[in-house]
């Protein structure tokens, strides 16, 4: 007869670190691993960002360009980059496209500031940026800070300038101020989330003026004629930019044991990167594999750069229509690992969670079954069958996985682009990596969760 903790090991279900599970030789690849996922975070602060890197990247790899009227046969690898803010990466199967394929569908878009179209103002001889932000913030972790700022702005002319500053040492960079304690007391009254309202996050970009005799916005003046002998730009052109102040902090390792990596924009480029690099990685499948990273999931996926637009749906139809096939032919018989985020466990601030169904730093890759909010609003719900498929795979590698909500259920929710692909008829369920301190401008993952995560979508690509 079988013993108490014999029977415990066998019928109780609870996630084990991955130290205890996976060798020290995994642990070494899992730490090397992460030296370029935190280079690619370094480079990448922007959807247009990752995506040059990741198109690059492909180049390098052997992907070409991808010629919708093209007819591709197995091993062949291409990419399709979507206005310049979300990338496709595919490998041709052996098996025929009526067989479907496998997706792998990650955001690279991440909460920030983005410049309103006509940002620029003097105040009291201080040149400031006028913000809106852009996602699920937390205001008031975004004042006293160092900034930067990334992004493009396109001329009367219709020249492009590409604009990257307060990354590189010795560059300025810019910060949102905020009232001193001694005279906070009014502040101090407001609610937490209005500690900092949306309308005084204010970039602090100039002090100097343009000449010392004299006269108005000539502070104002000065920054525009730096701009312009820099970038060759003139205050109308903000009209037609897309300016995103983003925090200036590299990666970092984080604590003695250097075992969590600490970054902006971990949600949601910790699935990114492994999902590109699994795609990289991938030779000959017998599926056709594709990996999609998409902008705009922060702010609902809308626009033609976002998961509810038909950018992926057209990309699958010319690949169908090329072999003979309706592009719900293929759709239907496919399946996807929608590559997103969830939240990590803070024993800080526990009573936001429920442990039994809650994600851990270190337990793995986590499985969020659906997403939503509350009363699973607006959620795709993975099927019970496609659970226990994922759930075998993971297994028969001997990767490290956990399950995971979102919080207690009435605690609040969030979605992912699960629901969007879900609605083309594709098997979907979110797999991803758990975030400590998600949405802030500095997060916290861990580097086994990140390697286990590679695994997966390689494992997913191959089977």
């Amino acid at each position: 007869m079988a013993t108490f903790d014999e029977l415990k090991n066998e019928l109780f279900y609870k996630p084990k670190h991955a130290v205890n599970v996976i060798t020290e030789s995994e642990v070494t690849k899992a730490d090397a691993f992460c030296e370029g996922y935190k280079q690619f975070l370094n480079g990448a602060k922007t959807e247009r960002e990752a995506t040059e890197i990741v198109k690059n990247d492909a180049i390098n790899r052997g992907f070409e360009e991808f010629d919708p009227y093209k007819q591709y046969k197995a091993g062949d690898k291409v990419y399709y980059v979507n206005r310049d803010k979300s990338i496709i990466l595919a490998v041709i199967g052996k098996k025929g496209l009526n067989e479907g394929v496998k997706i792998a569908a990650a955001h690279i878009d991440s909460p920030r500031l983005d410049l309103k179209p006509n940002p620029l103002y003097e105040s009291d001889e201080l040149a400031l940026f006028k913000t809106h932000y852009y996602g699920g913030i937390k205001k008031y972790q975004w004042v006293a800070i160092p900034l930067a700022l990334h992004g493009v702005v396109v001329k009367a002319d219709g020249s492009k300038v590409t604009v990257k500053i307060g990354e590189e040492e010795g560059e300025p960079r810019f910060v949102i101020s905020d009232i001193l304690p001694h005279l906070g007391a009014e502040q101090g009254k407001r609610t937490l989330s209005e500690g900092i309202q949306g309308e005084e996050l204010n970039v602090i970009v100039g002090s100097r003026p343009f000449r010392n005799d004299e006269g108005s916005e000539l502070v104002k003046l000065n920054i525009l004629k730096l701009l312009n002998e820099k970038y060759g730009i003139k205050e109308a052109d903000f009209l037609s930019a897309e300016l995103e102040v983003v925090p200036a902090f590299k990666a970092d390792d984080i604590g003695f044991d250097r075992g969590l990596i600490g970054s902006y924009g971990h949600d949601d480029r910790v699935c990114a990167y492994p999902a590109a690099m699994a795609a990289f990685d991938t030779e000959n499948p017998d599926y056709t594999v594709i990996t999609v990273l998409t902008d705009k999931e922060e702010t609902g996926s809308d626009g033609n750069t976002g998961l509810q637009s038909s950018y992926l749906k057209y990309f699958i139809a010319y690949l169908a229509k090329a072999n003979g096939l309706d592009v719900f032919e293929v759709l239907s018989k496919s399946e996807c690992l929608s590559a997103d985020v969830n939240s990590a466990y803070d024993p800080t601030f526990n009573s936001v969670f429920e442990k039994n169904n809650t994600s851990y730093l270190n337990k793995g890759v986590v499985i969020t079954k659906y997403t939503g909010s509350r009363g699973k609003g607006g959620t795709s719900d993975a099927s019970a069958e496609y659970m226990g498929k994922i759930r075998r795979m993971l297994d028969e590698d001997g990767i490290v996985w956990q399950i995971g909500e979102l919080g207690k259920v009435d605690a609040g929710g969030g979605g992912t682009v699960a629901k969007y692909i879900a609605n083309l008829d594709v098997d979907v369920v979110d797999l991803g990596v758990p975030v400590l301190s998600m949405h802030a401008p500095y997060e916290v993952v861990s580097k086994l969760d990140v390697y286990m995560a590679y695994r997966a979508f390689c494992k997913f690509f191959k089977q």
